[in-house]
C-alpha cells in the first residue's frame, strides 16, 4: 500500500512539472540584449522587427533565402519587417543604393538581385555609375534613378540610419532589432535554425510587455 501510495504521489509530481509552461530556450544577456537606448517603430501597433544588413556582407548573403523564406511563411499577424543598412566606413554606397531603391518603390523587386550581382557575379556596385549602370539593364529609368540618388530624401534616411546604428548598438550585421528595443544576431542566436524562432520567441515578449503597459 506504501508503494502505491508513493507511485501515486510521484505520478503526480510528475503531471504538474510537465503542466508547467517549459522555461525559454533563449536567455536574455545570452541570445540577445536590450539596445543601450530604446529606438522608435515605424510599425505602429504592430511589432516591428527590423534587419540591419550590409549588401557586400557575406554572411547577409547568405541568411537572404532562409529571411525570405520565413518571411513568405508569414510573420505573426502582430508583427511587421522593416530594413535598415549597416552604416560602417566603406557600406555608405551600398546604403544609398538600398534608400534609392526604396525611394523608387522597388526594393521588393531588386534587393536579392543586388546580393546576387555582388556575390555571385562579382560586381561592386559601390558607385553611382555601377548602381545605375546594373539598374538600368533590369529595367530601372535611368534618370529617376539618378534623381533618386542625389535626393534629399536618400540622404536624410543615411544620416537616420547612421543615428540608428548607434544608438541600437548594432556590433555586426546581420543583426535584427525587435520593436526598438531587443538586439540579436545569428551568432546569439546559436545558428540560423535559431534565429527565426529568436525573433518568434522576441515578439511574443515585446507584445507581452507592450499589453503591460499603462495605457495614457
Amino acid at each position: 500500500m506504501q508503494f502505491k501510495k508513493q507511485r501515486w504521489v510521484w505520478m503526480g509530481l510528475l503531471a504538474g512539472l510537465l503542466a508547467m509552461p517549459a522555461a525559454s530556450a533563449f536567455e536574455e544577456g545570452r541570445h540577445y540584449y536590450e539596445v543601450p537606448f530604446r529606438q522608435a517603430v515605424e510599425t505602429g501597433s504592430r511589432i516591428e522587427v527590423r534587419e540591419v544588413f550590409w549588401y557586400g556582407c557575406p554572411a547577409c548573403n547568405h541568411i537572404e533565402p532562409a529571411l525570405n523564406a520565413w518571411l513568405a511563411k508569414g510573420l505573426p499577424r502582430n508583427a511587421a519587417f522593416r530594413r535598415t543598412p549597416g552604416m560602417r566606413e566603406g557600406w555608405v554606397q551600398h546604403a544609398r543604393l538600398y534608400y534609392t531603391l526604396e525611394k523608387l518603390g522597388v526594393v521588393d523587386k531588386h534587393h536579392s538581385a543586388v546580393f546576387d550581382a555582388i556575390h555571385k557575379e562579382g560586381q561592386t556596385l559601390d558607385s553611382e555609375d555601377r548602381a545605375a549602370d546594373f539598374l538600368v539593364r533590369r529595367g530601372v529609368d535611368a534618370k529617376k534613378f539618378r534623381q533618386a540618388w542625389g535626393s534629399f530624401t536618400v540622404r536624410f534616411k543615411l544620416e537616420s540610419a547612421l543615428q540608428y546604428n548607434r544608438e541600437a548598438g548594432v556590433g555586426g550585421v546581420p543583426s535584427f532589432v525587435v520593436d526598438g528595443r531587443y538586439v540579436t544576431s545569428v551568432g546569439l542566436a546559436g545558428g540560423e535554425d535559431k534565429i527565426f524562432p529568436l525573433l518568434e520567441h522576441l515578439v511574443a515578449r515585446a507584445a507581452r510587455e507592450r499589453s503591460q503597459r499603462p495605457k495614457p
